[in-house]
């Protein structure tokens, strides 16, 4: 048994996917920081942080890839009494690798080529990737080392692999989004795996917003019998150090895990910091109702971008009770947010005017209701437009599966903050942000919720109780189950019927729908990919 002691910085950063030169840039400084600032041996970065993770199809950009490996050696000899553990495209014999290399002094120590590539839910690096064969320990500092990238350590036996190759420490570089619950299980398979195995593990994962993805962080060190002696802080940027002696790992700060719903809070307002920071975008706009769907969007984006980022627009109809517009003010004078009042009708009357010739002899019906939201959507659109800020849809999860949602009206948006948050988990996260600060109305979380679109109008007018539909919906959606399987469950044929048939029949609308931020482990996109034309029906006549 070897002595090894190192000093290891762990490098939670958040990165810009595609942007290789500015990536190198902060690899560059960061190694700096821990090698000057907290006298690091080693610095540990996460999973293909070159080109940031998920670079998706610039990866079959040959000018992209070439850019990549060519940073490979210009950090090396940028940066010397440290060394540096970074994951990078490798391009090889002209096949691809996700791989992770060891440099050090101007050379490379080590280089080695992920084995478990994940095709699942949100991943597809099957689709890039050729997977590699072959474990990898390394020698430095007097022990040796094993590497390993991300599915590796979820997948049993590679992790043994390594420590039968002789390795006493792994290094695992990683690009693990969150959903609710995630860091929880990450921490409890990973930790179970190394105590099986008798081998201390640093685990560096990536943090930070891209496209729907949202990055936790929540690095952590676990020694050899499975527990964390070290941990970062979720959605945060950290260099933090751990130190080894003879092997072992010393105890260090070990920042608590938030519980699920402040999580989600504070996934969703990173989700939002990030798409408009790194998209270039002057702040936030959104239309203010007075409901809580835009409670809720509003005090995110105040907490994600402040509140002289964002802009609220009240837009009331003939049917927009006179709470809604009280609720919506108060809202937006507690957030300290600048708000406008644009009453739709005189939009509503001229396109109904226009349209009255070809509307005679036809009865009012949705299509009605449907002018009012398009009417908000396209003035909320051209303020967007004017004033370079990003335009923020309100619609939740339980609403986006059945349809419950106009195209080109309130669907209209760049993104989708509570795309993947359903009914009533919104109400948990309003409750949630209170408790910082009360900046939602009491009214506004228990009354009826409301289109208002139509006299009288409340949502369980079209749909089953929102606490019945989201129990449905997880069950049909998230976890694929049938509907037999469903109603076996308890819930009623008329409640299963309703729901499956309109999710999906609205297939269509939701491919149409911005992006939004995923927290629950299916969501929209990505996750859950089903044809908009198919004679398949969830529940039969």
């Amino acid at each position: 048994m070897s002595s090894l002691s190192l000093k290891i910085a762990l490098a939670q950063i958040n990165f810009l996917v595609g942007n290789v030169s500015a990536n190198v840039d902060n690899i560059i400084k960061a190694a700096i920081t821990a090698r000057d600032d907290l006298a690091a041996d080693m610095i540990v970065f996460p999973e293909l942080i070159v080109t940031g993770y998920p670079a998706e199809d610039l990866l079959f950009r040959a000018d992209f890839i070439e850019e990549a490996n060519n940073a490979i050696q210009y950090i090396a000899e940028s940066v010397n009494d440290i060394a540096l553990v970074l994951g990078f495209p490798e391009l090889s014999d002209d096949k691809l690798y996700n791989s992770a290399v060891v440099l050090h002094q101007g050379v490379t120590l080590a280089c080695y080529r992920k084995r478990a590539l994940p095709n699942y839910g949100v991943f597809d690096e099957r689709r890039y990737f050729t997977a590699g064969n072959q474990v990898c320990v390394f020698e430095f500092n007097g022990g040796f080392i094993g590497l390993t990238i991300c599915e590796d350590v979820w997948q049993k036996g590679i992790i043994d692999a390594n420590k039968q190759a002789g390795a006493e420490l792994l290094l695992t570089l990683n690009a693990s989004p969150f959903n609710s619950g995630k860091i929880n299980q990450r921490e409890a398979v990973i930790c179970s795996q190394v105590k099986a195995a008798q081998i201390p593990i640093v685990y560096v994962n990536q943090v930070g917003g891209q496209d729907e993805l949202i990055f936790d962080g929540a690095s952590f060190v676990a020694n050899s019998q499975g527990e964390i002696i070290y941990r970062a802080e979720e959605f945060k940027e950290h260099i933090g150090r751990v130190e080894f002696i003879n092997n072992k790992p010393i105890i260090g700060e070990c920042v608590p895990l938030y519980d699920n719903i402040a999580s989600v809070y504070q996934a969703l307002v990173l989700g939002i910091k990030d798409y408009v920071r790194k998209n270039g975008f002057g702040g936030a706009i959104l239309g203010l109702s007075g409901g809580i769907d835009s409670a809720l969007v509003l005090a995110l984006a105040v907490d994600a971008l402040g509140s002289d980022k964002v802009e609220a627009v009240l837009m009331p109809s003939r049917y927009t009770q006179d709470m809604s517009n009280e609720d919506a003010i108060l809202e937006a004078e507690k957030l300290d947010v600048k708000y406008h009042i644009i009453p739709i009708e005189p939009a509503v009357n001229a396109f109904t005017g226009m349209l009255a010739e070809v509307f005679a002899g036809t009865k009012k019906d949705t299509t009605e209701e449907n002018i009012q939201a398009r009417c908000r959507g396209v003035i909320l659109m051209a303020m967007s437009n004017k004033q370079g800020k990003l335009l923020l849809t309100t619609g939740n999860k339980s609403e986006m599966s059945v349809g419950y949602a106009t195209l080109y009206g309130d669907m209209a948006g760049g993104f989708a903050p509570i795309k993947d948050v359903p009914k009533m988990l919104v109400y948990q996260l309003a409750h949630y942000r209170n408790t910082l600060s009360q900046v939602i109305p009491e009214r506004v979380i228990t009354r009826p919720p409301s289109a208002e679109l139509a006299p009288d109008q409340v949502d369980e007018d079209s749909l089953p109780p929102y606490e019945i539909l989201d129990a449905i919906l997880e069950r049909y959606v998230e976890k694929d189950q049938s509907a037999d399987d469903i109603i076996a469950a308890g819930f009623s044929r008329e409640h299963v019927a309703r729901a499956i048939n309109l999710v999906d029949k609205n297939e269509y609308k939701r491919r149409q729908s911005p992006p939004g931020i995923r927290i629950t482990s299916r969501a929209f996109g990505r996750d859950r990919r089903y044809p908009i034309t198919s004679g398949y029906k969830g529940i039969k006549d």
